[in-house]
């Protein structure tokens, strides 16, 4: 009888990039029964997993009867929590992983697989403290290592649809695509693919559970500075462009006034210590390549969306 995987957020970018990860792999789909957690259960996505032979049910992430119910006879669980940004509190994320992690620990899951991300404010030394969608993640993430879960974290990189979906790199009047931040043109952003690439990273923590445990995986393909970005960016379109790094007000008065100083430290940070502190993205190539695995680079996602990019 095949083991049972529950995935939360099975019909968002990241779940459902687990689902897809899972399902393309002929031993872990043999393996595991898949069980996708989601709001509503009736939306197009999730009946597109039903036919795929996806267990669909919905949980109360404020309920531990609903959560419990929810996981009851996992094997493993892929935990995704969402800043608490449309409730106006962040420590509401916190709250719904610490939910998750007692129903798991309740229910004898055998393996919580948690996409993390470092705390901000902890890794600057106090010099960053707006970027709760971080931090959040980390004291969930020191919330289930406390728990005694058997657990492994997944940090997933910076979101390459950022730049298609927010249209990020813009047309200017005078024919040139300018990005803007608030940092030099040689800061370090370590790109993924989400939908298609950071399921592969979970797989791998499944595939590889033993050496993973307590482990951090770093999801990402590469580091690319802004003007690689830009680089990539003008070979794959034949367009021009420029980089422009502005203050921090200047900055802060592009974004939306409620995530304004969030999103300005969150890049600050990417300059300074860094998106992952400094590590190696080393361990987490070889990672996939032991398992056949690879990322898709920049310049690949630059060409399957060029017109979403235009």
């Amino acid at each position: 009888m095949a083991k049972i995987i529950t995935v939360f957020g099975a019909t968002g970018n990241q779940g459902g990039s687990v689902i897809k990860a899972i399902l393309a792999d002929p031993v872990v789909s043999q393996e595991f029964q898949i069980r996708g957690i989601t709001r509503d259960v009736s939306k197009p996505a999730a009946q597109a997993l039903v036919k795929q032979g996806v267990e669909v049910k919905s949980a109360d992430m404020e309920s531990a009867a609903s959560l419990l119910d929810a996981v009851r006879g996992s094997h493993s669980v892929f935990l995704v929590t969402t800043p608490g940004w449309g409730e106006g509190d962040a420590e509401v994320e916190l709250r719904h992983g610490q939910n998750v992690a007692n129903a798991a620990k309740d229910a004898g899951v055998e393996h919580l697989i948690y996409s993390s991300l470092l705390n901000v404010t902890e890794t600057s030394g106090g010099r960053l403290t707006h970027v709760a969608h971080f931090d959040m993640k980390q004291r969930v993430e020191s919330f289930i290592r406390a728990s005694g879960l058997p657990s492994t974290f997944v940090l997933p990189g910076y979101f390459m649809s950022n730049f298609s979906a927010f249209g990020m790199i813009r047309k200017g009047d005078n024919d040139i695509y300018a990005l803007t931040y608030p940092v030099a043109d040689t800061a370090k952003f370590p790109l993924l693919d989400v939908p298609a690439d950071f399921g592969k990273f979970v797989l791998a923590a499944i595939k590889k559970r033993t050496e993973l445990l307590g482990a951090q995986v770093l999801a990402a393909d590469n580091y690319y500075t802004p003007r690689q970005i830009l680089s990539e960016f003008e070979a794959v379109t034949g367009k021009k462009t420029q980089y422009v790094q502005v203050d921090a007000e200047s900055y802060k008065g592009f974004m939306p006034p409620a995530a304004a100083e969030e999103l300005l430290e969150n890049h600050l940070f990417i300059e300074n210590p860094g998106y992952y502190n400094g590590r190696s993205l080393e361990a987490s190539h070889k990672l996939l390549s032991e398992l056949g695995l690879k990322t898709t680079s920049w310049r690949e996602y630059i060409e399957k969306r060029k017109d979403t990019l235009l």
